[in-house]
């Protein structure tokens, strides 16, 4: 009936609004938070006012902005440095079929071991080369965890695009490289955006490696947010600060390819 198939609609429309607000919610307290002084910021009953930026002003002063620039630049790299070295893999696995299932199953095998059984020994390994509390320390222990899992990603797009495609450019006379520079990238540039971004937010929000091998300078913003647990007691309304600060570029840019970033997870799983 009409009537009933309006009442449903309703009820869902109800319910995404009441699932959203409640996702939603966190984030909106921890602005109202950032916003509100510190001493007002965790008070019975909860304060709306005054209003102020001094938070964001303190957070970016200290070493707060000095994390926000190291995730940056570690994240970065970790995109720039491993996703043409997991796209040359992906296509490897794909086409070639290079070390066989052995080899896929050992790329896929580095996503199932949990952090801390490899975190010890690669502060060992790192401390003994020189690398501990460098950003360069970083960007290798991060590219290790990030790399397989964005080649993982890609794998499926390269199988999933059709190899006419390449054995055409191949008779116009294109080498392999020509043919994957020039076609196959172009066409999984839905796939590359989708591991880029993921392979930034697991560097950009990774804390266990960031404590054990970043210094006093080279720490990320985890870390530094952590670090404001003090003999005071929780500077709460910084933390809220920096917590605002450490999603907005994460949250810009999945704005910016957010298109990308759905058709690149949707295709690769359904190919």
């Amino acid at each position: 009936m009409p009537g009933s198939s309006r009442a449903l609609r309703h009820l869902a429309h109800g319910l995404l609004w009441a699932f959203s607000l409640a996702f939603l919610l966190p984030l909106l307290w921890t602005l109202r938070s950032a916003l509100l002084p510190e001493g007002l910021a965790y008070a019975l009953p909860p304060a709306w006012g005054p209003w102020t930026l001094e938070n964001f002003a303190q957070a970016l002063g200290g070493p707060i902005g000095k994390a926000l620039r190291n995730s940056l630049l570690v994240a970065s790299l970790v995109v720039l440095l491993g996703l043409p070295l997991a796209a040359g893999l992906a296509y490897a696995l794909a086409r070639y079929r290079l070390g066989g299932e052995g080899l896929r199953f050992a790329v896929l095998a580095t996503q199932m071991l949990p952090p801390i059984v490899l975190a010890l020994p690669l502060f060992a390994l790192f401390r003994l080369l020189g690398l501990a509390g460098t950003l360069q320390g970083l960007v290798l222990a991060y590219l290790a965890f990030a790399l397989p899992f964005m080649a993982w990603l890609l794998l499926g797009f390269f199988q999933g695009l059709p190899r006419e495609l390449e054995e055409a450019a191949y008779v116009d006379g294109a080498s392999p490289f020509q043919a994957f520079f020039r076609i196959v990238l172009p066409l999984s540039a839905p796939g590359l955006f989708a591991a880029g971004v993921l392979g930034f937010l697991i560097s950009w929000n990774e804390f266990l490696f960031a404590l054990l091998l970043s210094g006093r300078d080279t720490q990320t913003i985890p870390v530094a947010l952590s670090a404001l647990i003090t003999q005071r007691g929780v500077l709460f309304a910084q933390v809220a600060a920096g917590v605002v600060l450490s999603v907005l570029p994460v949250a810009l840019l999945a704005r910016l390819v957010d298109r990308y970033l759905v058709e690149g997870l949707t295709l690769g799983a359904v190919k």
